[in-house]
């Protein structure tokens, strides 16, 4: 491998592993492979800075220093302590620990974390005698510790705050979804920018966002400020200038057929604000509506949407929820594609239309499926995308 590149690990959501692989081979990148809740590949410092700026699909860009075996517990004390962490950063600047523990001999991610940070520490004292600080808040370098069975790989994260956090949102309703999820579920279902798009229970609009995002080839990361790379000795501003400025000249003005509805008018607040930060408030359709007492937007098109549910709805409450939604699909919504991703496995059953896939994907803790629902129009049997509109 050319001195010049270097491993790198992306951090996603269970599930989103492939979608993530694709992505990046979209992006250029070579030697992709996916392993659990992540995907591996190889580049160089523009590579790095270009994958954290463009990637929708990625929680993080991990940068692995070294691996070692675990033999017992005092070992990783030993080997990180032992590691030249001089040479990767100074001793007043400030640092974190993230630990991420499988089946390994530590049964506690936080003593984990609390024992790198002191073999880290001692370092600087031993060499020096001053110790740096940590900050758990703004870290100036956030340091991943990864213990699978036997072996710990030791990584800096080059993201900092995790890439979900685009900076677009400037309110929220409650439960969002989170971005990389709501971009994942986009890419899984089919959808392209020709299609015109609904959410009939938008929230603070997230899938409308990343969706619009993704037809205009807007970077994931165009409202955000800073990622953690940029506090690193080897920060390369210029380098950075000219990877951002190269991904923004590919934003376009496509025409896009975008709409929400939410029959909460505080969720209806909350997503104009944020698509009034993103500049496409008068390019997507918003309207404090039902979904049982909505109008189709459009002719034809697909509906992806997060149904919400408060888990401390009856099941009787879930069961008639769901029942709803899938009497207004069959009902008012004929000639759509329809995803809908939802953790309540049970209520799913009683949309009453046969899914035609289900994709297991994780939100956060919670399994949930995601699934389609082709809402035929006219006889039975009968797919109107099959004549070229509608995948």
């Amino acid at each position: 491998m050319d001195e010049k590149t270097f491993p790198l690990i992306a951090k996603t959501v269970s599930g989103l592993e492939p979608v993530l692989a694709e992505e990046l081979t979209l992006l250029g990148v070579p030697d992709v492979m996916v392993l659990n809740r992540a995907v591996s590949f190889t580049g160089d410092k523009a590579t790095m800075y270009r994958v954290n700026y463009l990637c929708r699909t990625a929680l993080r860009i991990l940068k692995p220093l070294f691996h070692f075996e675990i033999g017992d517990q005092d070992t990783l004390y030993e080997q990180i302590n032992a590691y030249p962490w001089e040479a990767v950063m100074d001793v007043g600047q400030t640092f974190a620990i993230d630990a991420v523990i499988s089946y390994t001999v530590f049964t506690n991610s936080q003593f984990v974390a609390q024992r790198a940070k002191d073999a880290i520490a001692d370092r600087f004292r031993q060499i020096g005698g001053k110790r740096p600080s940590v900050d758990l808040d703004h870290p100036d370098l956030k340091i991943n510790v990864h213990l699978f069975r036997d072996l710990c790989t030791v990584s800096v994260d080059s993201s900092g705050q995790s890439l979900h956090r685009r900076g677009y949102r400037k309110s929220a309703g409650p439960a969002p979804i989170n971005e990389v999820l709501a971009a994942g579920l986009i890419r899984l279902s089919g959808w392209s920018p020709e299609f015109p798009l609904l959410d009939p229970m938008c929230g603070s609009g997230t899938i409308l966002i990343e969706a619009a995002m993704l037809a205009k080839q807007i970077p994931a990361g165009y409202f955000r400020k800073d990622y953690g790379f940029m506090t690193w000795r080897d920060y390369d501003n210029a380098l950075w200038e000219e990877v951002r400025k190269a991904s923004d000249a590919r934003i376009t003005t496509t025409g896009i057929q975008i709409a929400g509805f939410d029959r909460a008018s505080r969720a209806i607040m909350s997503a104009t604000e944020n698509l009034q930060l993103t500049g496409l408030k008068e390019e997507i359709r918003l309207e404090t509506i039902s979904f049982e007492d909505s109008a189709p937007p459009f002719e034809k098109g697909f509906i992806i949407s997060n149904p919400p549910y408060d888990e401390r709805l009856k099941l009787d409450d879930s069961v008639a929820f769901y029942k709803m939604i899938g009497n207004v699909m069959k009902r008012k919504y004929a000639g759509y594609t329809a995803w809908l991703i939802s953790s309540d496995l049970e209520a799913l059953k009683f949309v009453g239309l046969r899914p035609s896939r289900k994709i297991t994907i994780f939100n956060g803790p919670l399994e949930c499926r995601f699934m389609k629902f082709d809402l035929f129009e006219g006889k039975k049997g009968h797919n109107p995308g099959r004549g070229g509109t509608l995948p």
